[in-house]
């Protein structure tokens, strides 16, 4: 795949997925109507939501830029991804999705968000462990193995991963 297909391809998946899990849903949970906790803790939100889009972005860009491909299970990257966000968690997007709803849930005093992310996560963490890990291991083989004894899944490394 070329980059700028990888990178449209990036683009689609980034607004009908992620959007769809990141902005659809907690809209149609909340309407965005703020609830009225204090609004330091409310204001408090904006650091994981506006660091969760950030990280989202970057990975994206990654998956298309180094990888040539995207995130879509039917358009995968021909080059695993090992750069970026990915030198400190195997998965980053999934990590900045519960982080961006968790930022909405406290900048709209909302606990309703709070919920459908700890809904969420499990079947993200389902998702991973028995359809992308071992399509991964088929996929890179070895140098997956590699990176995935190096970093961790869920919980990023202080440091960021050498590489090899």
């Amino acid at each position: 795949m070329r980059r700028a297909s990888a990178a449209l391809g990036s683009a689609a998946f980034l607004v009908l997925v992620s959007g769809s899990a990141a902005v659809l849903v907690p809209w149609w949970l909340t309407g965005w109507r703020a609830g009225d906790w204090w609004l330091p803790l409310r204001l408090l939100g904006l650091v994981p939501l506006v660091a969760g889009a950030a990280v989202i972005l970057v990975a994206f860009g990654r998956f298309a830029l180094e990888g040539l491909g995207t995130p879509a299970p039917i358009a995968p990257p021909v080059r695993l991804v090992v750069t970026g966000p990915y030198r400190y968690v195997r998965n980053p997007i999934y990590l900045a999705v519960a982080a961006v709803l968790c930022g909405q849930a406290l900048l709209l005093a909302r606990p309703v968000v709070f919920v459908y992310c700890a809904c969420v996560l499990p079947v993200m963490w389902a998702f991973v462990r028995w359809y992308e890990e071992p399509g991964l291991v088929r996929r890179f083989g070895a140098d997956y193995e590699r990176y995935r004894r190096a970093v961790p899944g869920w919980w990023p490394r202080g440091r960021p991963w050498p590489g090899e």
